[in-house]
């Protein structure tokens, strides 16, 4: 592998000279900025430095195929040899995009919110290549922003983003307990009644936690809807009759531990699954991803359209929203951040969910 330090103006400079001398196939491994000349620290002038690389066994292998077909195992042994060298290649250009200064600043804030590590070196990736190609010595912390922000949203375009809108009938809100299931069926059912003159209705299937009825009751009761309790698919069944002429029938399933997959077959033996359905798993932001993850595994036997995530008050970590959406191409419904009905509820935006990375962050 040859190694060289390439010093120019600007970095398409640096990249022309990198191109010229060690061609299309060399990586760049280090870049920084560097003052030359001047006279006792006046004067001097601005420059990069930038060490790049080749695998000049590549070149030979590229070069010379037709005599590489007859050497038999010893190409193998060569093949293998480049493998290895690729590996250690992309190694390092990881490695050197990690470090380098000009986008440290953006990926501190993306692991601070626990954005998956594959995805910001996705996202490092694309800075350095647009970095590469302007005429600039540093990249703004605005500029890191803007870059950044495009990247998430061309990311996430393919996903339904949105809440609920009236193409079903029926609301099925699954998910463990502690994450604020029938808070948020009660947020989702007044906006329904109260801002968009909606006939709702309410089912139950958590008949494990009386004080759970006697809350989701208390909810029916303010905001004048009907409720009905399901302790078996007859039931949920006639229920679904009785509400067959409501605009949105929202059901509250049993909150119960995620790992207990008796309770996750017990919800098919209770609930009739069908097209008329929409099905929003609820996560809570407190919650570890390993936890969000093995949830979303556990659950992935239900047709699950789009993602809630509650407690976005409870926490500063936001970049579960992007890995749950990214990793198992969900879309997301809404977010919550507090206890109050009808208030704590968001419909989120592609901008949102960006902006929710950069919230309280200055430009610097």
């Amino acid at each position: 592998m040859k190694v060289k330090k390439f010093i120019a103006s600007t970095m398409p400079e640096a990249m022309e000279k990198i191109r010229k001398e060690l061609g299309e196939d060399a990586v760049i491994l280090v870049s920084k900025n560097i003052s030359t000349g001047g006279f006792f620290g006046l004067f001097a002038k601005k420059k990069i430095e930038v060490i790049a690389a080749v695998d000049e066994h590549q070149k030979k292998v590229k070069t010379k195929t037709p005599a590489a077909k007859q050497v038999g195992r010893q190409n193998e042994a060569l093949l293998t040899e480049i493998r290895e060298l690729k590996k250690e290649l992309k190694q390092m250009k990881k490695q050197s995009i990690e470090n380098n200064n000009q986008i440290f600043e953006v990926s501190q804030i993306l692991q601070k919110h626990d954005l998956h590590p594959a995805l910001i070196e996705r996202i490092n990736e694309n800075l350095m290549k647009r970095y590469e190609q302007q005429q600039m010595r540093a990249i703004p912390f605005d500029v890191q922003k803007k870059w950044v922000s495009e990247f998430l949203t061309h990311l996430l375009k393919t996903r339904k983003i949105g809440g609920f809108q009236y193409e079903k009938r029926l609301l099925n809100i699954i998910g463990p307990t502690g994450v604020g299931k029938t808070t948020t069926i009660a947020k989702i059912a007044a906006k329904a009644v109260l801002k968009d003159n909606k006939k709702v209705a309410f089912i139950t299937t958590d008949t494990y936690r009386i004080a759970a009825i006697d809350q989701l009751k208390t909810y029916a009761e303010l905001l004048n809807v009907p409720v009905e309790v399901a302790y078996n698919l007859h039931d949920f069944k006639e229920a679904n009759e009785k509400f067959r002429h409501f605009d949105l029938v929202i059901i509250d399933t049993a909150g119960r531990n995620f790992r207990d997959k008796q309770y996750v077959e017990q919800l098919k033996n209770i609930i009739d699954f069908n097209e008329e359905m929409e099905t929003y798993l609820v996560l809570s932001l407190t919650s570890k991803y390993e936890d969000m993850r093995e949830i979303i595994q556990q659950f992935n036997h239900f047709p699950i359209e789009k993602v809630i995530f509650t407690k976005k008050d409870e926490t500063s970590s936001y970049g579960a929203i992007i890995n749950v959406m990214d990793e198992f191409s969900l879309g997301l419904a809404y977010i919550t951040d507090g206890q109050n009905v009808p208030e704590d509820i968001i419909v989120p935006s592609t901008d949102y969910i960006v902006e929710c990375l950069f919230e309280g962050v200055e430009n610097v």
